[in-house]
């Protein structure tokens, strides 16, 4: 055999060549090797094949202070596609970690580039790999683009790493770049490829894209596995689609392949997190049967299902049956628990379960302090809040911007400004950062409290910070506009040319770049201004907002629109409402009613009437034919006909809505119709549709203007069997319409009895003067019946 006759043969198997300290010829060998790479040797191949093992052994263990020949082997032998290890390559990671083991790897490679030696994508894979092992993407992503600088294409292997990389670096739209150039360059993807980026699609809210790669896998003969439906399972049930989540386990199932507790406890959280907790119920059972045993993530989805549904007691239930278990409960589901306890008011049994786990052993984390931090600023609880707030630093935890956003929201919901802004100013001091929730927070405080400089002034401290927009004009032209579309473009294109790691830095210098305004912020500063009478303000932070790459949406339009109505500017208000269709925009219910409330303001009410039947046109469940026969019914005046039509269509509906009705009830009282106003709230009662407590005010307000006190009584009735509370305005002014009435006296009496009888505290609302009225009528009616 030629192999036997190989002086390197001869070497290893010689005595002098055994591996020890002293052992440098088999070093030198190598290395002549490695440089030459001499196609004479006819037992080269089998060299490798034959005695690799013993190389890596020597190299890699015994002569680890010489890692530049290490590297130069292990790069010269990764070419051979029949030297495949782990064990050596875990070597190779291990001297890479070491002081200066990256940079000498790359000196290795120019070395072996000049020397005409080839260099495969296995050499660069690990080196790549060793650079995610240390938190270092970025050179990550900077050695797979310089991989061509060595003339050295990616293999699939390389290609999912990075794809890996840039997912969990929430780089999406670096990864999708990177794939399409993957399939342009005709490297075929495998399962592993569409697992990974149809999981960075579901974790970027981008379900029903991922569900176009899921049919793009099968097109491409590519078969899913237990990965692959797990990670479409979960995006599903994160997009509430939980139903469609069920099916596919089912079809997982029906292809032979087993579902794993990830995929059993995804679609547990689904159904948990929607409130179907006696469906996750059902679905359990159906799971154990088939040999799932809940652990600590399963109970977990149960207790969190239950609080959602706000059946806390139940929650408290599986919570103590997994203590009688051999689950050990984590912070997170101590979380779940005390999040539920708080929601409900019980703040000190929440504040016991803390102290509980601590006492087994559960350090609580920064969020389970926010959790009860938060319980305790609903309860208006604020100084116990605050104590807790310092008590997270005594548990080697930190107060986090969350936990600063929630003292900063309860303190400007209760008008405590100056407190809330001390505090912002407090957590900027201690280099902890606040989020465009903390600005929106503090800029909304700021409007309510008609500070309207200082929150413009807090909107453009928020805006100088490291502005996206900003960013892409300075690094990419003036003409760059932040939007989702011309990023993705311009990431592409730089991908397209091999500049992937000049992609990646745009991506992470914009998701680093700080707290900027979202639509959020600029709806809080437009209705702040507009709620001011400042219309013109307004207008122009809405031009500002779309120049800066944001799209208005239904809430912008709205606020705007009921700006316009407040400064009596109706032709502008209705010239908007056109514009936001045109646009794309649909305009809600919410901004129907707007109009409809000013219309109805102006006398204008068959408007109103109009402008609810045009919403209900644009919503496809609605019948055309009925909506038809409504509009002739109004054109001709006949108002029971148009309500009952529309309650019949929409009773039938699972969105209904009264505040149409409710609308158009309070605006026939403003205009002095108080008998129409009378035949609305009969339909309405008809129809057991729950009027509302403004309407029923203003009825009662009307009937009594009108001398009609017997409808007003009967309206003030209804109240009082619904469990609605009036204000004692409203009462006092019925009860002395009563009293002053020669007729009507003996029915303020009744009122008072039914008043009392439901828990109205009669001396907190009866004032003055109706108690003068009713002494009077009392001295009347003594005077009446007594002798003579």
């Amino acid at each position: 055999m030629k192999l036997l006759h190989s002086p390197i043969f001869r070497s290893f198997s010689s005595k002098t060549y055994i591996p020890s300290s002293r052992g440098m010829g088999i070093s030198n060998e190598v290395l002549n090797i490695i440089e030459k790479e001499d196609p004479i040797e006819p037992a080269l191949d089998d060299l490798v094949d034959f005695m690799c093992p013993n190389v890596v052994s020597f190299i890699l263990e015994q002569k680890r202070e010489n890692r530049e020949l290490s590297f130069r082997f292990f790069i010269w032998a990764a070419k051979r596609n029949r030297f495949i290890s782990w064990v050596s390559e875990n070597m190779i990671e291990d001297m890479l970690l070491r002081d200066g083991g990256f940079d000498l790897y790359w000196s290795v490679l120019d070395k072996l580039k000049l020397s005409g030696i080839d260099i495969t994508s296995r050499a660069f894979g690990t080196l790549i790999w060793g650079y995610w092992k240390v938190n270092k993407a970025e050179k990550a992503v900077e050695a797979f683009g310089r991989m061509n600088d060595f003339d050295c294409k990616p293999n699939l292997f390389t290609y999912n790493m990075i794809l890996h990389i840039t997912v969990q670096k929430d780089a999406i739209l670096l990864a999708l770049a990177v794939y399409n150039v993957m399939l342009k360059l005709n490297s075929n993807p495998n399962c592993s490829t569409f697992s990974i980026l149809i999981d960075g699609l579901c974790k970027s809210g981008k379900t029903q894209d991922a569900l176009k790669l899921f049919d793009e896998m099968s097109e491409r003969g590519v078969l899913p596995n237990k990965i692959t439906y797990t990670v479409i399972l979960s995006g599903l049930c994160q997009a509430k689609r939980t139903d469609d989540a069920h099916r596919l386990l089912n079809v997982m199932k029906s292809r032979g392949c087993k579902p794993d507790f990830v995929a059993y406890n995804a679609l547990l959280n689904g159904f948990c997190k929607l409130g179907r907790v006696d469906e996750a119920y059902t679905l359990l059972r159906s799971f154990e049967s088939e040999g799932y045993v809940a652990d600590i993530k399963g109970f977990t989805c149960l207790v969190d299902g239950f609080v959602r549904t706000k059946r806390i007691d139940e929650a408290q239930s599986v919570f103590k049956k997994l203590l009688e278990t051999d689950v050990v409960p984590d912070v997170v589901l101590y979380t779940t628990m005390i999040r539920g306890l708080s929601g409900a008011g019980r703040v000190k049994e929440a504040l016991n379960l803390l102290r509980d786990m601590t006492g087994r052993g559960v350090q609580p984390d920064t969020q389970c302090y926010n959790t009860l931090i938060k319980g305790f600023c609903d309860m208006d609880l604020l100084d116990q809040a605050q104590s807790l707030q310092l008590e997270i630093s005594e548990n080697e935890c930190f107060p986090d911007t969350c936990t600063y956003s929630i003292l900063i929201c309860r303190m400007c919901r209760n008008g405590l400004v100056e407190e809330a802004r001390n505090i912002f100013n407090e957590m900027e001091n201690l280099g902890c950062f606040p989020s465009v929730v903390t600005f929106n927070t503090l800029i909304d405080g700021l409007c309510k409290a008609g500070e309207l400089e200082e929150a413009h002034l807090m909107f453009y401290k928020m805006e100088i910070g490291k502005n996206p927009s900003l960013f892409l004009r300075l690094s990419q032209g003036a003409d760059r506009v932040l939007d989702n579309v011309s990023l993705q473009k311009m990431v592409e294109k730089l991908c397209e040319s091999g500049k992937i790691l000049k992609a990646y830095k745009l991506l992470m210098q914009l998701a680093d770049c700080g707290v900027v305004p979202n639509l959020v912020t600029y709806n809080i500063l437009i209705n702040g201004l507009c709620k001011s009478g400042k219309i013109n303000g307004a207008f122009k932070l809405f031009q500002e907002l779309q120049v800066k790459g944001h799209l208005p949406d239904s809430i912008t339009y709205g606020t705007l629109i009921d700006g316009l109505q407040r400064v009596d500017r109706e032709e502008e208000a209705f010239k908007l409402l056109d514009q936001m269709s045109k646009n794309g925009c649909m305009p809600s219910a919410e901004v129907y009613k707007s109009l409809m409330t000013w219309s109805c303001r102006r006398g204008q009410i068959p408007i109103a009437f109009s402008l609810w039947l045009k919403y209900l046109r644009n919503q496809a469940v609605r019948d055309d034919e009925v909506i038809g026969l409504i509009e002739k019914h109004l054109e001709k005046g006949e108002l029971e006909k148009v309500v009952r039509g529309l309650l019949e269509m929409d009773l039938k509906l699972e969105d209904f809505d009264s505040s149409p009705y409710n609308i158009w009830l309070i605006g026939m009282c403003q205009e002095r119709k108080p008998r129409d106003a009378l035949k609305i709230f009969s339909l309405l009662e008809e129809f057991n549709v729950m009027i509302s407590a403004p309407s029923c005010v203003m009825l009662i307000h009307s009937l009594c203007e009108e001398g009609n006190l017997d409808q007003a009584v009967e309206v003030f009735l209804y109240t009082l069997e619904r469990g609605v509370r009036l204000m004692p305005r409203i009462c006092n002014r019925l009860l002395q319409s009563l009293l002053r009435s020669q007729d009507k006296a003996q029915h303020a009496v009744g009122l008072l009895e039914r008043m009392r009888s439901v828990g109205y505290n009669l001396n907190d609302y009866l004032h003055s003067g109706t108690r003068s009225l009713f002494r009077r009528w009392n001295r009347r009616e003594t005077e009446h019946l007594s002798p003579g």
